[in-house]
């Protein structure tokens, strides 16, 4: 796609905070995530400079480690195309959200053994 092309995706202008990662470092940077879309992000971090073409990956939450690489930057802003797309209604739902997760996202761990009733007790 080309720039023109790419500013008709859908991107949910949104504030959260996400970890990141430059390929080849062990450092982490907090950045502030403006907006995200399924195939990349706009983020904000007056911590580093990102330039065009950087690897990276990016802790996302409720989706866990993508990678991706800067796709353009401009002073301390910068683009972030992902590897693999990304359901971006995911990020947005809270942490311990019932909102439908993607099967690959889903904790492995199984279902409670407690009954109805158990779960029913007051705590005092």
């Amino acid at each position: 796609m080309s720039s023109v092309d790419t500013r008709n995706v859908a991107r949910d202008s949104l504030f959260l905070f996400a970890q990141l990662t430059f390929a080849g470092q062990a450092k982490t940077y907090r950045v502030k995530v403006r907006n995200l879309s399924a195939g990349g992000m706009m983020a904000e971090t007056s911590e580093v400079a990102a330039s065009r073409g950087d690897r990276l990956e990016i802790e996302l939450r409720n989706v866990g480690t993508v990678k991706g690489s800067v796709a353009w930057a401009q002073d301390n802003r910068f683009g972030v195309a992902f590897e693999k797309d990304i359901d971006p209604k995911v990020v947005r739902a809270p942490v311990g959200s019932t909102a439908e997760i993607p099967h690959y996202v889903r904790s492995t761990s199984a279902a409670s053994t407690f009954s109805d009733d158990e779960r029913r007790i007051r705590k005092l």
